[in-house]
């Protein structure tokens, strides 16, 4: 290609990065080191009481549009084993636990972080470091009522992005904060750790060992064999 060509076809693609139409990073970050195989599975396989509302599937999400293709959710399979024991116990207490994401693609993480101002990065992973969502090992959720079969209310909304979100918000009723914390403290137990500025967020103990992954759902069946 002739030198002239080259310098117009270098300034049109740099043109279209910052109009947005390329990204000059838009691919995860390099790891180092030995990583477990991913084993992820679909979390309404390993415990069918687990119920789903997978916002991002959706247009009702802090986007205002859909990122994924397919309203499942997935985690590292001893994750999702500990996963379905939190459920267990907490059945006995009159509750199932409701999902709203699990695994999630590393380009999401990046949509995600591209669009949330910088006042608000604390609720959004840095794709330069990666999610421990993007690994299988991070869960959003909350409780619904067996009887009723109605998600509970909880002192802040999933995915709200104000102090009400907080694990140590002491606004909201005393039930409300009675259920954050019965489900902070079976998720716990499980070795679940919350991220506190988010209630409904909870990050398994093993999330080192695993890899930042960016295949979509539609795929992971055949990544895993």
């Amino acid at each position: 290609m002739a030198p002239r060509h080259t310098t117009l076809l270098k300034a049109s693609l740099f043109a279209l990065i910052l109009a947005g139409g390329l990204q000059a990073q838009d691919q995860p970050p390099r790891e180092e080191g030995k990583f477990r195989k991913p084993e992820l599975v679909e979390l309404i396989k390993v415990d069918k009481t687990i119920r789903l509302d997978v916002r991002y599937a959706t247009a009702n999400n802090f986007l205002g549009r859909p990122v994924y293709t397919e309203a499942r959710a997935f985690l590292q399979k001893p994750a999702a084993k500990a996963l379905a024991r939190v459920s267990k116990r907490l059945r006995k207490e009159g509750y199932g636990l409701l999902v709203f994401d699990g695994y999630r693609p590393w380009s999401v993480t990046k949509i995600f972080w591209d669009a949330t101002p910088a006042d608000k990065k604390e609720f959004v992973a840095d794709p330069a470091k990666g999610s421990r969502h993007n690994r299988g090992c991070a869960v959003d959720l909350t409780l619904y009522d067996l009887k009723t079969g109605t998600q509970v209310e909880m002192p802040g909304a999933y995915d709200e992005m104000t102090e009400r979100s907080h694990v140590n918000y002491t606004g909201g009723t005393d039930e409300q904060r009675r259920l954050r914390d019965l489900l902070r403290r079976e998720m716990e137990r499980e070795g679940f750790q919350v991220y506190a500025p988010e209630w409904w967020h909870f990050d398994y103990k093993d999330w080192k060992e695993y890899p930042i992954l960016n295949i979509p759902f539609s795929e992971i069946g055949r990544k895993n064999k």
